[in-house]
C-alpha cells in the first residue's frame, strides 16, 4: 500500500557533487544565502538536506541569470530572504 522512496539514483553525481560544493562554499559568501540555510535548518531539516536546497537555489538563480541574459545580483537572488515580508494581519489592524 504504502511506497517508500530511499533515493535517487538518475543522476550526474559529478554535478550533484559540485552543486554541494557550491553550496556549502557558498555560506561563507553572500549573506542571503547563509540565511537561506540557517532558515532550512530551522524548520528541523538536517546538514545534508539544507545543503542540497540551497544547491537547487543556486542552480534556479543560474538557470534565470542564462536565461534572460542578465547577470548575478546578491539583492534581486535573496530579496526575499533578506528582507521579511509584511505581516498581513499586521495590514488589516492598521
Amino acid at each position: 500500500m504504502w511506497e517508500v522512496v530511499m533515493s535517487r539514483y538518475a543522476r550526474n553525481k559529478r554535478l550533484s557533487d559540485a552543486a554541494q560544493q557550491w553550496a556549502f562554499s557558498s555560506m561563507r559568501g553572500p549573506a542571503g544565502a547563509k540565511a537561506y540555510y540557517q532558515q532550512l535548518r530551522a524548520r528541523e531539516m538536517g546538514h545534508q538536506a539544507s545543503l542540497r536546497q540551497l544547491a537547487n537555489r543556486w542552480v534556479r538563480i543560474l538557470h534565470g541569470c542564462l536565461k534572460t541574459g542578465t547577470r548575478y545580483d546578491e539583492h534581486t537572488a535573496w530579496a526575499h530572504i533578506l528582507e521579511p515580508s509584511p505581516d498581513p494581519a499586521l495590514e488589516v489592524a492598521a
